[in-house]
């Protein structure tokens, strides 16, 4: 039996500077036997340990059927990732996971597929949009909303442009404030609904980042006649031990990161917003 609070060693096969204060770490485990066993879903997150500082949890950007290389992307804002923001290529940190639930892929599969998200808000959608694309037949429309205070915050420009080439796929890219060299829209995403091809009958939608911007979209999707039992969201809290036992992460009477990060706003719409929670 695996015990869930140790970690495995991995080594920094690559690192990827995204921005000034963003980094990609892409992470192979040591053990042989554990890289093999080792199965994630899109939206689900691992404890990335650095060896005697300690633990922050990480989204994994990764297709979870590419079997040689997990990517996790980091902002340096605290005293663990700065840790992390000074590791090379070929270093050692360790990983505990995956955990939590992910994206209800299963229930998209035939339908159209809305991705919403702000901030970095977009690393937790990365994998799952990457899975969509490669598997195009099995889902319907696929459009991505992405916003940024700032057009400078604004990470994997290229990504975005790889993905509006796909077939039957919309990208919607809003600034607030948008530099001199912006090829993208200027304003809040979320004033960008009225452009969606939007069949609510038929759509599904994921959305992650900023709180504030989850339930304007959240309202704008209600009033357009999605259901509540199609929005889903992926939602951030202190987590520590990842298994639902410390309590840090407890959202009402449920856990972030054992019950989510991923839930359906209809799990949580007596609480999403709450001042408090």
């Amino acid at each position: 039996m695996t015990n869930a609070y140790l970690p495995f060693e991995a080594e920094v096969v690559e690192r990827i500077q995204e921005s000034p204060t963003v980094f990609t770490l892409r992470l192979r485990f040591s053990d042989a036997e554990q890289h093999r066993r080792y199965q994630f879903a899109p939206g689900q997150f691992n404890m990335v340990y650095l060896y005697g500082v300690g633990e922050v949890p990480i989204s994994i950007v990764s297709d979870p059927e590419d079997e040689h290389l997990y990517d996790h992307t980091i902002r340096s804002v605290g005293r663990v990732t700065r840790g992390l923001a000074q590791v090379e290529k070929g270093q050692r940190v360790g990983i505990r996971g995956p955990f939590g639930r992910g994206w209800p892929l299963s229930k998209a599969e035939g339908r159209d597929v809305l991705i919403v998200t702000g901030g970095l808000g977009c690393a937790p959608v990365v994998s799952v949009i990457n899975y969509i694309i490669s598997r195009r037949e099995r889902f319907g429309r696929l459009t991505i909303m992405q916003g940024v205070k700032h057009s400078d915050d604004l990470l994997w420009r290229e990504r975005y442009k790889l993905w509006s080439r796909m077939p039957d796929t919309q990208v919607i890219v809003a600034a607030d404030k948008a530099g001199k060299q912006w090829p993208w829209r200027e304003g809040s995403v979320i004033a960008m609904f009225d452009e969606v091809a939007l069949a609510p009958e038929r759509s599904l939608a994921m959305m992650c980042g900023p709180e504030g911007m989850m339930r304007a979209a959240v309202n704008r999707l209600l009033e357009l006649g999605m259901q509540p039992e199609s929005l889903f969201m992926s939602m951030e809290r202190n987590m520590q031990c990842a298994v639902g036992h410390c309590g840090h992460c407890q959202y009402g009477g449920q856990f972030i990161c054992k019950n989510g990060p991923v839930f359906a706003y209809r799990e949580i719409s007596d609480i999403f917003g709450v001042a408090g929670f």
